[in-house]
């Protein structure tokens, strides 16, 4: 466990740069995680390493080799993280890119006048994606609507709406809105249940860096992350295919590998800071447990993440010390509800009275880093039907720490007093 061992927590701490202070505002806590995580020291040094060669990996010399040496090992890295004995990986732009790649492979090579699924809950990743690739490629598209008051989506929404044309789906592991997590399992059975030959799309963009990802429990076609969210840097993305996915017609030079989904030379360092990030993971399950296999390891990491984040979620809604949580003040309000046991890391408000940029500014002020989310292209979807402009996203890391809740649920304490004077 995390939250009863001080010592571990200093140690994570002392893991990731820039934890408890700015490098251009100076201390702050940081409760932005939704939109892109702290880097791992790690991570900063091996980047640095790599962007300093001038070698392509591949090449027939000692860089080149153990560049393309890297690349491999960081493959079969992440076929541990993320528990697929099949399938490949492979990187791109960023994970909205690459979700777009496996949507669109999926969609032009459906059979015409057959359907495509996605929900209402998902990012526009997804969305966008599929609704756009679904026209060109003469599909129709079929939306299921996502629950308002939990922020969730479930495998009895999308079994109302299936049928057996349905051939590509589309799923959103995690709301960067809500911070809902579904059931992608449960909801991937009841898709296969109906039309078994459809090819799943996940996005697991939000959902990485709060738990563990279990590809072979799943069974999907598409899985996409963005690394700059799991203790990365920005620069790039990550996506899975199934061997079923990689060996359909796609994008690729003509007569090259006909299962190669990568364009252009790779960056070795991107690869490499990715076994940077399973490294990590590895290290906090042999802390948080007697396991000593790497699989093993990386599976006790996700479940103690989970608790503690948990442990803190608690701590901000119900309240700590002689702090009161969220729950218990009056002019906010809690985006999907106070009790929602599928909450990962995660908590929107609505502060009655004030604007949510308004909010996020007096927090920054604070030196409480935290997001406002607008009812725009990335989350009308969401705030919308709760007839919501905004909302302020608290998003919390296994690295936060309850005093930093307690310094939170203060401040908006005193929000609460500039509000009525």
């Amino acid at each position: 466990m995390i939250e009863n061992n001080p010592a571990l927590i200093d140690a994570i701490r002392d893991r990731f740069a820039h934890v408890d202070s700015c490098p251009f505002q100076g201390p702050r806590i940081f409760f932005e995680n939704a939109g892109g995580a702290l880097t791992l020291k790690s991570v900063v040094d091996t980047s640095s390493f790599y962007a300093s060669l001038p070698d392509n990996p591949g090449r027939i010399n000692a860089a080149g080799q153990a560049g393309q040496n890297v690349i491999d090992k960081a493959k079969a890295d992440l076929a541990v993280f993320m528990n697929a004995s099949s399938g490949q990986f492979f990187t791109g732009e960023s994970g909205t890119e690459l979700l777009f790649r496996l949507i669109r492979t999926a969609c032009v090579n459906s059979p015409g006048k057959s359907t495509v699924i996605g929900s209402s809950i998902e990012h526009p990743a997804t969305r966008s994606a599929a609704r756009r690739w679904a026209e060109i490629s003469g599909l129709n598209y079929e939306n299921v609507p996502h629950d308002n008051e939990t922020g969730l989506v479930t495998a009895e929404a999308y079994a109302a709406l299936l049928t057996p044309d349905v051939a590509v789906a589309t799923i959103l592991h995690a709301s960067p809105v809500t911070g809902m997590a579904m059931d992608v399992a449960a909801i991937s059975k009841t898709i296969r249940g109906v039309a078994p030959e459809c090819l799943i799309i996940v996005d697991g963009i939000q959902h990485a860096a709060h738990g563990q990802i279990d590809l072979d429990s799943y069974d999907v076609d598409g899985y996409a992350i963005s690394p700059y969210k799991v203790f990365s840097r920005h620069g790039y993305g990550i996506a899975w295919a199934s061997d079923k996915l990689s060996i359909l017609p796609h994008d690729m030079l003509i007569n090259a590998p006909a299962t190669g989904w990568e364009f252009g030379t790779r960056d070795a360092g991107a690869y490499a800071t990715v076994s940077d990030v399973v490294s990590y993971f590895e290290w906090l399950g042999g802390e948080t447990s007697p396991e000593t296999g790497r699989r093993e390891k990386i599976e006790a990491a996700g479940r103690a993440i989970h608790a503690y984040e948990a442990h803190l979620v608690d701590a901000m809604i119900n309240g700590t010390g002689n702090l009161p949580g969220l729950r218990d003040m009056a002019h906010v309000k809690i985006i999907a509800g106070a009790d929602n046991s599928s909450r990962e890391g995660l908590v929107s408000i609505a502060v009655e009275g004030m604007s949510s940029p308004d909010v996020v500014e007096a927090l920054n002020r604070q030196g409480i880093r935290t997001h406002t989310r607008k009812a725009d292209h990335y989350s009308g979807n969401v705030l919308a039907p709760l007839d919501l402009a905004d909302c302020v996203r608290v998003s919390l890391c296994h690295y936060n720490t309850l005093q930093e809740v307690a310094e939170f649920l203060g401040a908006i304490g005193e929000i609460k007093v500039e509000i009525a004077a």
